[in-house]
């Protein structure tokens, strides 16, 4: 199972980029997209129904407020159901879709930011808080994780460019770093550190300043499993070279 991750930073902005070919070549067979920034009825055929020489289908939860945040999941196979958080505060905002699959789900999740001087931190870790109930819950019922999306949390110094002058900012936060710290520590495993443990490995970078040319950025884009799932996992890896987005997506694939 070849499951892509990926913040688009506007499903719209993105199709006007090659999104539809990029996704009908990925070879991916879920996945998962972050801030899409639409309803369903804003957008055309081939984002809803992507069909080429294979046929996606697709899946949408967008935030109640226009042009905000949001969810979508592209699955080749038919899940056996796709659902919500169930958490009318998150689901508002489109934050999460799950794909059941048999005994694993596969978890399309857009965390919030935090904010300047971490206005909507608590809003964020009662999210955090409310995702780690949902995977213990699932788990303990016999299933397995696949949370994907962006976390909006450089987990480590060595996950930023600069975490001496960003202490303080947010995606930075110590209450957001030490909610990933319990997160990896309690059952769930980062598996792209299980591959790669060298710095300079980034998911996002500004606009501003040619950050991603000189590969100034931030990873806190993630796809965890639980640990019980990780020899399962055998590959996981950053697609830098994917443009479109101020994100690039990540790439997990599993046995």
């Amino acid at each position: 199972m070849n499951i892509i991750s990926w913040n688009v930073n506007g499903i719209r902005a993105v199709e006007k980029k090659s999104f539809v070919p990029w996704l009908l070549s990925s070879g991916a067979d879920v996945i998962c997209i972050q801030e899409t920034k639409a309803a369903p009825s804003q957008l055309s055929d081939s984002l809803i129904n992507p069909e080429g020489t294979v046929r996606y289908h697709s899946f949408w939860s967008s935030a109640k407020r226009p042009g905000y945040s949001g969810t979508a999941l592209y699955s080749l196979k038919q899940p056996d159901k796709v659902t919500l958080l169930g958490i009318p505060a998150f689901d508002d905002e489109g934050r999460v879709l799950a794909a059941y699959y048999d005994d694993v789900i596969v978890i399309s999740a857009y965390f919030p930011n935090s904010q300047d001087a971490g206005i909507r931190l608590p809003y964020k870790l009662d999210f955090c808080a409310a995702m780690f109930a949902f995977c213990n819950e699932a788990v303990k019922n016999g299933k397995n994780i696949v949370l994907c999306g962006d976390y909006n949390i450089a987990h480590r110094p060595v996950d930023l460019a600069n975490p001496k002058s960003n202490e303080g900012n947010a995606g930075y936060l110590p209450e957001e770093r030490a909610w990933m710290d319990m997160f990896t520590t309690t059952g769930y495993t980062d598996t792209f550190r299980c591959f790669c443990p060298e710095p300079g490995q980034y998911t996002w970078w500004s606009y501003r300043f040619h950050a991603r040319e000189k590969n100034i950025g931030w990873r806190i884009d993630y796809q965890c499993v639980n640990n019980a799932f990780l020899p399962h996992v055998k590959s996981s890896e950053i697609l830098k070279e994917v443009q479109g987005s101020d994100h690039c997506p990540v790439r997990i694939c599993l046995e």
